[in-house]
């Protein structure tokens, strides 16, 4: 029995890569949990031994060898511990071996719920472990089934072999677009949670994130780090701004992302279903950054404004519709893109405006000639 169960457990290890070592410690507090149930005045002194060379499992209790036997449960008399070590002297520590029988039917199923317990942990964390090392990055999914109430949907993912459940909520869900079962589909991993049900992975298909990591797989510039992605903004369904640069001169960064044709670009569109992407040029002058988040209107000038937070942009007054957006849209992603609060204002409106008078500057006190 003892040879079969090391058996077992090597198996386990290479089937569920889960550590032998964490298999026997599990154990060993199931057979312990076992055993005070059935002894409840028992002392901390008992001990599971299990030898894995000899194949052999043994519970031991460790009592101290006396005259007289005050306390049985930590003490042993010196005539019972020469049957266990002709060797044992008064004073001495011996290894008093527990009998299988001691544990009743109820011990042993309680011990053995604990080392099933004690498995699922095991695999629960190492499904933990092995999403958590894939946070915010993408993962492929199929579309098992979708909660007609909640309208969150269950996706299958495949991580290490093993497939675990991912929860597309309806939050994260991009609105218009349409899931069915079987569907395979790219989202971006939020979050692992741990949950009595066992592991929960949250994913979404909304987050900018999902954006960022799309272009890492399609433009070979920016997952090599020749090409920088500075900021993104990102309404889902809508339209997405992409701040890029350059950290070689001779590489275009709203070329690579392009690519050739349209290529790369579309591509990501495609797997967004339409969603509209602005590959914007990063530059540290805010200003200029400003102008160019714009886009696709233009600009006449932009300054930053005396808070630093600020900036007033000035377009011709035929482009004013297209700057601001549907709805304030092409505006709001500027805004989020640069991290910067920008007012924009037609041509005719900003001619129209007073503007401050310059400031004299101080006339220096005369001072009258002296008589000579």
């Amino acid at each position: 029995m003892n040879a079969e169960f090391f058996d077992a457990v090597a198996d386990i290890e290479k089937e569920k890569g889960i550590p032998r070592e964490y298999m026997y410690e599990k154990i060993r507090q199931a057979m312990l949990t076992a055993f005070r149930k059935d002894t409840p005045d028992c002392e901390d002194n008992v001990e599971v031994i299990l030898d894995e060379a000899k194949k052999k499992i043994e519970m031991v209790v460790k009592k101290t060898v006396v005259a007289r036997v005050i306390d049985p449960y930590v003490e042993i008399s010196e005539e019972a511990a020469h049957r266990i070590s002709k060797r044992a002297k008064i004073g001495d520590v011996v290894s008093v071996p527990v009998e299988t029988k001691q544990f009743g039917r109820i011990a042993a199923q309680a011990a053995k719920q604990v080392i099933i317990q004690g498995i699922r942990e095991a695999e629960r964390g190492m499904v933990i472990s092995e999403f958590e090392s894939k946070e915010h990055e993408i993962l492929n999914a199929t579309v098992a089934r979708i909660d007609p109430r909640s309208g969150n949907a269950y996706l299958d993912v495949v991580s290490g072999g093993e497939k675990s459940e991912a929860v597309l909520t309806a939050s994260e869900q991009v609105r218009g677009e349409t899931l069915v079962e079987g569907q395979h589909v790219k989202v971006y991993l939020i979050e692992v949670r741990r949950g009595t049900r066992g592991v929960q992975v949250i994913v979404s298909r909304t987050h900018p994130g999902l954006v960022k990591r799309l272009f890492e797989l399609e433009v070979p510039e920016i997952h090599s780090g020749i090409v920088e992605v500075k900021s993104i903004a990102r309404e889902a369904g809508n339209r997405t701004k992409i701040a890029v640069t350059s950290h070689d001169e001779n590489v275009d960064p709203i070329g690579a992302c392009v690519g050739t044709r349209g290529a790369r670009v579309s591509n990501i569109t495609s797997e967004l279903n339409g969603e509209k992407i602005d590959i914007i040029k990063w530059n540290e002058d805010t200003a200029t950054f400003v102008s160019a988040a714009l886009a696709p209107a233009d600009v006449i000038s932009a300054s930053m404004q005396a808070d630093g937070k600020s900036c007033r942009v000035i377009v011709p007054d035929d482009q004013l519709s297209l700057a601001i957006g549907k709805e304030g849209q092409n505006a709001r992603l500027a805004a989020k893109l640069t991290g910067c609060k920008i007012d924009i204002a037609p041509k005719s409106q900003a001619q129209a405006e007073p503007q401050e008078p310059e400031e004299a500057p101080a006339e220096e006190p005369q001072t009258e000639p002296q008589a000579e």
